[in-house]
């Protein structure tokens, strides 16, 4: 093997002769991460290339064949409005569209889809493989190339490939999902894989370590795949799509199949099913509780435990594709021999005589500490190094995306010489996601809720490309097309609200015109003489847009699908505006800077504990120091009133030198 100090003493020769890198940004893996991550280093313009071990495998849906869901659609919504791929691919390959959580309210909407899968993998290949800017190439990456004065102090130069090639570049992205140090379990079998039949990432994973990262094990599952033929549904729960589906990407207004989306049903676990998994327990490696599984997501035999007091569980039976018998049962992810799977599914109703197709197996994998990394994805320990995906301890394809378009964007800002792109807790819940990950660690999967949001009312799924377009057209990573499309939308809401807001007239007169509250008294609306304008009127209980077609017809005839968002924003006014003062109020002094080489020692003010903690974590803002676990109050006034002098100090050093 060519080691990895070798491969550093080589390098620094290399680049004392040779400056020219093969390529500005390079993605190691093609997973959801990896596919985010290297369109959009192409979309800003940089020579992107993008390793994996078989281009054919881009695309792949592993797990579940679904988009979205409660916080993970707003995620997509987030991700396409940068311009990014998973949210139109998935309109594309969508066989079944569902708004949840309708009856909560907009603020926790979870836009989801079922997806075709060999449609999602055709529509990603086509897409990346005629993308301006964009290498794929097949092959398993061994080592890092690095220099640097010292371990501590290291910058990558490149990567060299398990054939010995060396590819010159001074920033990777690392999207590894369950490849890194994968190891497959299936009843008391193991061995080596990141997905079935697909070798793992072994001397990567070795690289990392003799790096100085600290890795962790983490592991999930996925359920059996059954055959649809064998399905008894009769008398089965049947749930329907939504009608008219609504897609993922700001850029559609329907989707393909729209009028033939499938049926998917829903049966349940009982408890001879739990008796006869809990007698065989033992035959399972994958239960033991040394690695942690996702906790949002449990295998059965977790379920089984933790919750003994439940005889049934919800299963969902969703059909993996349109012109596929395949059968995904969501909820019973298992690592059981086989017999013993197949014996507990004839257990379930509707499964009688059913046949696994594939059996359910469990992944256990290396992932990095992600306080490790910087709010850019870069990591601190190695400039130039950016991680993105399961490799940061997350469990899920949206968490996986979004985090590869932050480090595709980053690494390709870097390549350019300019600054991060950084998204904040109060612009989207990519923000919450990566601050989350940095400043607290995981020791489980971790995956996205609306809970994990202070900013829940103004980060919806309606809203994010007004949120976020145009931030991403800023920076160059949002294309023509979507910026064309963008300014359009946002004029045609500014209209709308303007109008809406203009036309002002007391409730007696609104009355006239039929926009009255749903409970007004038989006597009328209660009117004091104000006057309410149009948007007021939002608020109130059974008044549409469609109601003003006397007032406003223009308003009144818009597409429904920005109807809809009118609508929210007048409903949410009020509450907005108190987040918005709120928001403003946090970032005053949420956003000062902290030296990210702060000699915490030197500052005798704060316990060794919260000092031990901030030297392992090194926050980049006051903001980032406030959410580590177990910070207290006197202990952040001491890092404010640093940040404040240390703010102070470099105004100052910047007005003398502008001065002289």
């Amino acid at each position: 093997m060519f080691g990895l100090r070798s491969i550093r003493r080589s390098c620094s020769r290399l680049y004392s002769t040779v400056a020219i890198n093969d390529f500005d940004v390079v993605i190691i893996g093609g997973g959801h991460a990896g596919t985010e991550a290297c369109a959009a280093a192409a979309r800003m313009g940089a020579r992107t290339l993008l390793v994996t071990q078989s281009p054919d495998t881009i695309g792949e849906m592993s797990c579940n064949p679904s988009f979205g869901g409660v916080g993970k659609g707003i995620l997509v919504r987030e991700i396409d409005a940068l311009d990014g791929v998973c949210g139109r691919m998935s309109d594309l390959a969508g066989i079944q569209f569902k708004v949840l959580n309708r009856s909560k309210g907009p603020a926790v909407y979870g836009p989801r889809a079922q997806i075709d899968r060999k449609l999602y993998k055709q529509h990603v290949q086509q897409w990346l493989q005629q993308y301006p800017n964009l290498t794929i190439r097949a092959g398993s990456v061994a080592d890092l190339v690095m220099d640097g004065p010292n371990p501590s102090s290291q910058t990558i130069r490149g990567i060299q490939l398990e054939d010995g090639q060396i590819i010159r570049t001074p920033n990777v992205v690392i999207t590894t999902g369950t490849f890194l140090g994968g190891e497959i379990h299936l009843g008391l079998k193991v061995w080596p894989a990141g997905r079935i039949n697909e070798n793992p990432s072994m001397r990567l994973s070795k690289s990392l370590r003799s790096a100085g990262f600290k890795l962790a094990r983490l592991k999930t599952g996925t359920p059996a795949r059954l055959d649809g033929r064998t399905i008894n549904y009769e008398g089965l729960l049947e749930q329907h799509g939504d009608q008219p589906p609504s897609p993922f990407s700001y850029l559609h207004t329907t989707v393909p199949h729209a009028d033939h989306q499938i049926l998917c049903h829903q049966t349940r676990t009982n408890a001879k099913v739990h008796d006869y998994l809990e007698k065989h327990f033992d035959q399972s490696i994958h239960i033991r509780e040394t690695v942690q599984g996702p906790r949002y997501c449990p295998s059965l035999e977790s379920k089984i435990r933790r919750f003994r007091s439940k005889t049934s569980h919800n299963i969902w039976l969703e059909p993996e594709g349109l012109d596929d018998h395949l059968v995904y049962p969501n909820g019973i992810s298992n690592t059981m021999p086989e017999d013993i799977q197949l014996n507990f599914l004839r257990m379930i109703r509707g499964l009688e005589n059913v046949d696994m197709v594939r059996p359910a197996y469990g992944v256990e994998y290396d992932h990095v500490d992600p306080r490790e990394l910087r709010s850019s994805l870069e990591t601190k320990r190695i400039g130039g190094l950016f991680l993105a995906g399961q490799i940061n301890g997350t469990t899920g394809y949206e968490e996986a995306a979004a985090q590869g378009i932050m480090a595709g964007i980053n690494a390709a800002l870097r390549a350019a010489g300019r600054a991060p792109f950084i998204l904040d807790r109060s612009d989207a819940y990519i923000g919450v996601l990566i601050d989350d990950l940095i400043t607290k660690g995981v020791n489980e999967p971790y995956r996205v809720f609306t809970a994990r949001s202070e900013f829940r009312l103004s980060l919806r799924a309606d809203n994010a490309d007004l949120r976020l377009t145009r931030k991403g057209h800023d920076i160059g990573v949002v294309g023509p097309e979507r910026w064309q499309h963008y300014v359009a939308t946002e004029r045609a809401l500014a209209d709308a609200i303007g109008q809406l807001d203009d036309t002002r007239m007391p409730a007696k007169k609104w009355a006239g015109y039929g926009l009255q509250p749903r409970n007004a008294t038989k006597s009328g609306v209660q009117d004091n003489g104000s006057f309410k304008s149009g948007m007021d009127l939002l608020t109130w209980a059974g008044v549409s847009l469609a109601d003003f077609h006397q007032v406003l017809p223009s308003v009144a005839q818009m597409p429904p699908s920005l109807a809809e968002r009118v609508m929210i924003e007048g409903r949410y006014r009020p509450f907005l505006k108190r987040q918005a003062a709120e928001v403003e109020a946090l970032k005053r002094d949420e956003n000062l800077k902290l030296d990210i080489n702060l000699d915490y020692t030197k500052l005798d003010q704060l316990s060794n504990e919260i000092r031990n903690k901030l030297i392992k974590i090194r926050p980049e803002t006051l903001g980032a120091a406030k959410r580590v676990e177990g910070m207290t109050p006197s202990g952040l006034l001491t890092l404010l009133r640093y940040a404040r002098n240390d703010s102070g100090a470099v105004k100052q050093e910047e007005q003398a030198t502008a001065q002289a």
